[in-house]
């Protein structure tokens, strides 16, 4: 007899209620990198663990952790040509909270500020981290000034002067408050060889939804509407296989609100006959570049992420 589950739903889509969990990242020195989080994005260290040779420390605002560091310094150093991560993107609550946070990025010394853009979705802010590791620091529009065309979402690079933003939007309560102001990692973009195989992997066996395609050597997709939790570019990275070992992206972490979701993510890999490893709470695979994906359940916080 034919599993009907099986059958039904290789085609779904991912929950609309999806989100993008703390992202991980390996690093060569955990005291710098965990001080320059601390310091430069205002992250609280929340909990460490030993695995074997290994440090793992995760670090968040309140009680929700925006990324995990691992202890690997034997590990090279990241090729910026390679397959792996673009950038890390914490979103905002308010504009407030993100002039705040970009002002302490950017007094920073270790930081290096690679730009700033109004990305009519958007706005936003970028710097490197000591060990090369891309970071957007931005804060959504309201959805209801988000405009489409021909059903695509339209996104664009527009200039963003940072000197006048944070003369318009810093107060002395954000600054003094920063580090209680609310963020997540809203997305992750992601650097890949070649943009048709990243969407047979993203959008067609794990189920985002593309919301633009033409943006040139990129696609963005994400689940329930958003702009994008995910995006993918060729544009230091096209033509590249699957990764060496080495520092930077560890895991692209996603959650989705049922099992039921993870049942219909199973059905989706095993139909497009991806392998992958499915615990009870958690599916566990890699792109196509050997980049690291999870998707579980979420509400185990920092413990769930310390078991990965």
């Amino acid at each position: 007899m034919t599993n009907p589950q099986t059958t039904s739903t290789p085609d779904r889509i991912l929950n609309p209620q999806t989100g993008m969990d703390a992202v991980t990242l390996r690093v060569g020195d955990l005291e710098l990198m965990s001080s320059y989080y601390a310091g430069a994005l205002a992250l609280t260290p929340l909990e460490e663990r030993a695995r074997g040779p290994e440090v793992h420390r995760v670090l968040g605002r309140g009680d929700t952790p925006m990324v995990r560091l691992i202890s690997t310094p034997a590990l090279p150093a990241v090729d910026p040509r390679q397959a792996g991560l673009f950038h890390t993107a914490f979103l905002f609550d308010d504009a407030a909270a993100l002039a705040a946070t970009v002002l302490r990025a950017a007094q920073d010394p270790r930081s290096r500020f690679t730009g700033s853009s109004d990305h009519l979705v958007s706005e936003a802010f970028y710097f490197t981290d000591p060990e090369g590791n891309g970071i957007e620091l931005y804060v959504d529009r309201a959805r209801d000034a988000w405009q489409y065309v021909n059903g695509e979402l339209q996104m664009s690079t527009l200039y963003l002067d940072p000197n006048e933003y944070l003369q318009r939007h810093l107060s002395d309560a954000a600054v003094a408050g920063v580090a209680e102001a609310g963020g997540i990692v809203g997305h992750v973009h992601l650097q890949v060889g070649d943009i048709r195989t990243a969407r047979a992997f993203y959008v067609d066996a794990l189920g985002f939804e593309v919301t633009v395609a033409t943006y040139p050597g990129a696609l963005f997709a994400s689940a329930g509407g958003y702009h994008h939790h995910v995006a993918m570019n060729t544009w230091n990275s096209g033509g590249a296989g699957p990764r060496a070992a080495s520092l930077g992206l560890g895991n692209v972490a996603i959650t989705v609100p049922t099992r039921d979701d993870l049942d219909a993510l199973a059905a989706r890999l095993t139909h497009h006959k991806l392998a992958f490893a499915d615990d009870g709470r958690r599916i566990v695979l890699s792109d196509p570049w050997d980049t690291q994906v999870t998707v579980a359940l979420p509400g185990d916080g920092v413990d769930d992420i310390l078991a990965r």
